[in-house]
């Protein structure tokens, strides 16, 4: 129901042609999902060119701004939402360990090198810049809006803003 009329909107089939007249009745889960893929694969086929995978960029990332040296299992709890699988984040530390991104300590606790510290600069640099080609033409302000909205459908469904 529109809270500011009264009415209900019917549910139409997804169309990707849907005019603007007609996007009050598209299904919120099309567009969502397609937007999710479609900004995925964009972002994976960019990473995939300089041989990193966003995986790689989550755990990099969550290194380096974790308050203290993380262990690989507080790595992976972290992430987890956001991996295929519960034994996706320990393959990419491993993988980044061999690389030589990161490294442990005696207590095995993990650590960014000067080599994974620059791989995450590099990829912050290119992650910035394919934000900025999806973002084209939207404002921070709709943005904004536009994340209102889906965190209030969310918590409509009966979730939270956590995965």
């Amino acid at each position: 129901m529109d809270s500011t009329t009264g009415t209900t909107t019917d549910q139409a089939p997804a169309d990707p042609a849907a005019t603007d007249d007609m996007l009050a009745s598209q299904p919120i889960g099309y567009w969502s999902g397609r937007a999710h893929a479609v900004v995925t694969r964009h972002l994976r086929d960019a990473m995939a060119g300089i041989d990193v995978t966003q995986p790689q960029y989550w755990v990099l990332n969550s290194v380096k701004h974790w308050s203290a040296a993380p262990s690989r299992d507080d790595v992976a709890a972290q992430l987890l939402p956001l991996a295929d699988g519960p034994h996706d984040i320990p393959r990419v530390v491993a993988q980044l360990l061999h690389r030589g991104w990161l490294r442990t300590d005696p207590g095995n606790l993990l650590y960014l090198t000067d080599a994974g510290e620059a791989a995450r600069a590099q990829l912050r640099e290119l992650v910035t810049e394919l934000r900025a080609v999806v973002h084209d033409g939207i404002s921070d302000e709709e943005y904004v809006a536009a994340l209102k909205v889906l965190r209030r459908m969310i918590s409509n469904a009966g979730g939270t803003g956590n995965p």
